[in-house]
């Protein structure tokens, strides 16, 4: 795991301000109405040659009094817990008030190391004295910034990195790891707890009943498995702060973990547009992937029509199998567990060179590239360059001139020719010579 960072402070600071400029891009929405909900709440930082996770957390109340001031509360200390390093971010303009005392001494509680940087020092000069208050809160030298403008972090990510944690290698963990992932009250945690023969996971008809990912290790037919339960995953508008904040970044992150998604779908209600947002995020971190259309003892009618309009749905994934499962009656449950053997096989399949740049070669002779402005696409050779997801480069004359619908074709035919059920296949384009560079 990477390791993990946490910026922590009270309301409209700049936390969000900071993250992106830490992480690079715009991922958090800003504006100045303390406790904005954002949209993502993690991201990755690359810094002096290592990688780590950093978290925006939301602001601390002083007297948090509502549900949502008292969830954003409890996943902030979340949070902390978990993180290797803390950000503690203070505002400069507008000096040291009682919340930032009461965040000092928590964090002082914790044992958590920190680093106190002061927010919103635009001009060092003129506001080097502004930092001399800051040393009262007890957590050493203050680090002026200002996220706004982008000065000062790079310090910030120096003294971050420094006090990192080294990633251990471990032993290569044979089990084959499933995430069980879905929008909220679908039966994620019935299908656990049936595929475990036990209630180990907490169940409920409320939606988002389950917050953390929880991992089960179980056997099944000489077969050894983990298992993770996620929380429920929801379309990014419809994430609140709080405690389902967390619960969607522990999503995010056991689909990481996982070598296979299981997308469990409510057979009662049909598919809808969450559920397609949640096959995107196993798609996007190149997961083996089963579908598992589930409550089918509450279904009546067509069960192979009814599979096939979802897939119809869904024709970016039609290489995924659908299983059906009822985690009441126990049903589909064998079926589940040796579909998921298989995609697994298909997602580590590796095949030879030769073979590859026949099928490619045998691709073309059917159809052609399409020129571009004049100009004739090759595709020169390819070759596989990694599995889990397999993974292809081609190389070409001018990347810019293969368009994105011929990839598709070309996936479509490694498929007819290898297979690869359930598992998405990545393909990378590369000039001619860039294998030499």
């Amino acid at each position: 795991m990477k390791p993990v960072v946490a910026i922590v402070g009270r309301p409209n600071v700049g936390k969000s301000t900071l993250f992106n400029r830490l992480i690079g891009s715009r991922t958090a929405i800003v504006d100045n109405e303390p406790g904005l909900t954002r949209d993502r709440i993690y991201g990755e930082v690359f810094w002096n040659g290592k990688n780590f996770s950093v978290i925006d957390t939301g602001g601390l109340s002083q007297s948090p009094l509502t549900e949502i001031e008292h969830g954003i509360y409890e996943q902030v200390l979340l949070a902390i817990q978990e993180a290797d390093y803390v950000i503690f971010l203070v505002d400069g303009r507008a000096g040291i008030l009682p919340e930032d005392y009461e965040i000092a001494s928590l964090l002082r509680k914790k044992q958590k190391e920190t680093l106190l940087v002061v927010n919103k020092i635009d001009d060092y000069t003129k506001q080097k004295k502004d930092l001399w208050e800051f040393y009262s809160l007890g957590l050493g030298e203050p680090q002026p910034v200002s996220a706004e403008h982008g000065q000062g972090t790079g310090d910030v990510l120096d003294l971050v990195v420094e006090k990192l944690p080294e990633i251990e290698i471990e032993e290569e963990d044979e089990t084959l790891k499933i995430a069980i992932i879905g929008r909220p009250n679908v039966g994620k945690s019935s299908l656990v707890n049936a595929m475990l023969g036990e209630k180990r996971v907490l169940v409920t008809s409320t939606p988002g009943t389950t917050r953390d990912a929880v991992d089960s290790v179980f056997s099944w037919q000489g077969n050894q498995f983990t298992i993770i339960d996620t929380a429920g995953l929801r379309r990014k508008g419809k994430v609140e702060r709080g405690v389902e904040k967390y619960s969607v970044l522990r999503s995010y992150q056991a689909v990481g973990r996982a070598h296979v998604a299981v997308v469990v779908l409510d057979g009662a209600t049909g598919l809808t547009e969450q559920d397609k947002k949640v096959v995107s995020v196993a798609l996007e971190q190149g997961k083996a992937i089963v579908l598992a259309l589930n409550k089918w003892d509450l279904v009546k009618g067509d069960k192979d029509k009814i599979g096939r309009e979802i897939l119809e749905q869904m024709p970016f994934i039609s290489y995924v199998p659908l299983v059906y499962t009822s985690a009441v009656e126990g049903t589909g449950l064998s079926s589940l567990l040796e579909t998921v053997m298989v995609v697994e096989e298909e997602w580590k399949k590796r095949v030879k060179t030769g073979v590859l740049n026949e099928i490619i070669q045998d691709a073309i002779q059917i159809a052609p590239p399409p020129s571009k402005k004049g100009r004739a696409p090759k595709i020169l050779f390819g070759t596989q360059v990694a599995v889990s997801p397999p993974t292809f480069v081609l190389f070409v004359n001018d990347p810019n001139l293969i368009h994105f619908s011929y990839l598709r074709y070309l996936e479509n035919q490694f498929r007819e020719a290898f297979g690869f059920a359930g598992s998405p296949i990545w393909i990378k384009l590369r000039k001619r010579g860039e294998d030499k560079k």
